[in-house]
């Protein structure tokens, strides 16, 4: 019979969810063993084009569902890699949503002034930046300038990227060949290595049983390199604590494949599903109109025609983030810029004839590509996406070599959701329309329904056993030793980019996570500094006396 490997942790997956804790605990003294199913790649590996191949595909994750598809990391680092790094801190209003099931969604325990020395500590480690109007992106400074224009805000966002290194060549979504975007391989996971934390990259979990000592096997396949769909071998690790933290789309798929042998999987485990009320819209903007209408120009005489100059996020409209609007009524506008492939064909054509995704219209649209402003709106939903039967293995159907699969999970959005998008819509149609500046419409969800880059909340936590899956401190309920700190732990839709949120409440779960390992035999402390050293946010959250040995 072959040994299995055993270690004192098994993280699963390697973005913020996973990387944070893995550092922690193996700066605390426990062993760690981090297993990525995407490629390690470093940044003179990231490729400045999105041809078959490139790391554009592999390190994506692009998985169609009923109703709602989802776009995910998959490489080490995860989400960290291919994110546009803005780090806004969630309104104080999302804490008290009361979503679809008429109570607060959020445990009782987390407000956010009791998150605030979490996101200090994030905003710390990696660090996060302040921009000022110099630091902003064309398409930035154009959303600024309409918002104003209409009467309304702007403000620069807060990101996760060194301003002195970004080139501003907006390849950032395909991984930072330059490391100005912060991403986890420049700050947490280097430190987790340093002590002594291994990373198995292709390493793709499928399934977990327990241990005759109360710890777990997690059960893996190995990825071929070049091909996904292809396994090249398989394995087991013993360990006395999981974490998953495969991502909001394949972490609720793992415990549900487990169920079989692990038992009855708490009710919120695949349910619960929130896409983060997203919404694209494409705005064709003409150059004449923002040049009369808003005195803007350049010195080689174009206003505009800058759609891919500069990087992601960089400016958002935070008008209707106000707690005292009613719930779903309550959104963020905010300037993006999304890369050829699926922002070319579902950007539909303003005012054309249906299909406006397809068509003459939408070719003469095409044309126009660089005077193109996407705005992306991040709204209240209802948690309405559920998971089906989990596929035989990974966390859908891989249709091809890499990057798209075909997945398991269904989203009816509701009255409520679609109310939120409407408004949104409306919004942004008035501010981006106002005096003639451009033409915008919406992504069609006809293809693949709605669509989502930020998954949340099938695996959430929680007060009550009915509606979460996680007790507040990330464990699973009813299976002690498996902790969930990824964004599929989040209660629901943020109205902001929520990277930030995750990694704070990944970073709060820690302490619960040391104790739980102590009280295995592991001899672990928690207390270590930010990545880099720094021990100022240290200081406003890790009391030791919180986890003293016993």
């Amino acid at each position: 019979m072959t040994a299995v490997d055993k270690t004192d942790v098994v993280v699963v997956g390697s973005g913020f969810g996973g990387s944070i804790p893995a550092y922690h605990l193996a700066a605390g003294g426990a062993k760690v063993t981090v297993l990525e199913r995407g490629p390690w790649l470093a940044a003179n590996d990231f490729e400045h084009d999105y041809l078959l191949g490139s790391s554009y595909t592999r390190v994506f994750d692009f998985v169609v569902g009923d109703g709602m598809s989802v776009l995910g990391g998959n490489c080490v680092g995860g989400g960290s890699v291919v994110y546009f790094a803005a780090m806004p801190r969630a309104p104080k209003f999302v804490f008290e949503r009361r979503g679809g099931i008429g109570r607060r969604m959020w445990p009782s325990a987390i407000t956010r002034d009791s998150l605030e020395p979490w996101y200090d500590r994030v905003d710390e480690a990696l660090p996060v930046s302040t921009q000022d109007w110099n630091d902003v992106s064309y398409a930035g400074g154009l959303w600024a300038a309409a918002c104003a224009h209409s009467g309304r805000t702007a403000n620069p966002a807060p990101v996760a990227v060194d301003n002195e290194h970004c080139v501003n060549c907006n390849f950032m979504m395909a991984g930072c060949k330059f490391d100005a975007k912060r991403s986890m391989l420049t700050n947490y996971l280097p430190a987790a290595l340093a002590h002594g934390a291994e990373i198995r990259p292709l390493h793709e979990v499928q399934r977990l049983e327990r241990t005759g000592d109360g710890g777990y096997r997690v059960h893996f396949a190995v990825v071929d390199d070049e091909d996904y769909r292809i396994h090249t071998g398989t394995g087991a690790i013993e360990a006395k604590i999981v974490i998953i933290a495969a991502g909001a789309g394949a972490t609720p798929v793992i415990l549900q494949r487990s169920e079989e042998a692990l038992g009855r999987m708490p009710h919120g485990v695949g349910r619960y599903f929130s896409g983060n009320g997203e919404r694209l819209n494409t705005a064709v903007v003409d150059e004449d109109r923002v040049r009369e209408v808003l005195g803007l120009s350049r010195e080689d005489g174009s206003v505009y025609s800058a759609n891919h100059i500069g990087k992601g996020p960089t400016v958002a409209n935070w008008d209707k983030l106000d707690g005292s609007l009613p719930e779903y009524e309550r959104y963020s506008l905010e300037q993006l810029y999304f890369p050829p492939g699926l922002g070319t064909i579902l950007a539909q054509a303003p005012g054309g004839a249906e299909p406006r995704w397809f068509g003459a219209e939408k070719k003469e649209m095409l044309k126009q590509w660089a005077n193109w402003l996407t705005i992306f709106l991040m709204t209240e939903d209802d948690n309405e996406g559920v998971f089906g039967p989990p596929p035989p293995t990974g966390n859908a159907y891989r249709i091809s070599q890499q990057m798209l699969g075909r997945g398991p999970l269904k989203y009816e959005p509701t009255e409520n959701t679609r109310r939120g998008w409407d408004l949104a819509d409306a919004d942004c149609r008035a501010i981006i329309e106002k005096d003639g500046l451009a033409k915008v419409a919406p992504w069609t969800n006809d293809l693949v329904g709605a669509y989502t880059v930020h998954p949340l909340a099938s695996c959430r936590i929680g007060d009550d056993a009915a509606t979460s899956a996680l007790h507040p401190d990330h464990e699973l309920r009813d299976h002690p030793g498996i902790f969930v700190t990824d964004s599929a732990s989040v209660p629901g839709a943020l109205t902001v980019n929520p990277a930030m949120t995750i990694a704070a409440l990944a970073e709060r779960s820690v302490p619960g996570i040391v104790r739980a390992l102590q009280a295995r035999g592991v001899d672990v402390s928690y207390g270590a500094p930010a990545p880099d050293g720094s021990i100022t946010g240290r200081r406003a959250v890790s009391r030791l006396d919180l986890v003293a040995r016993a």
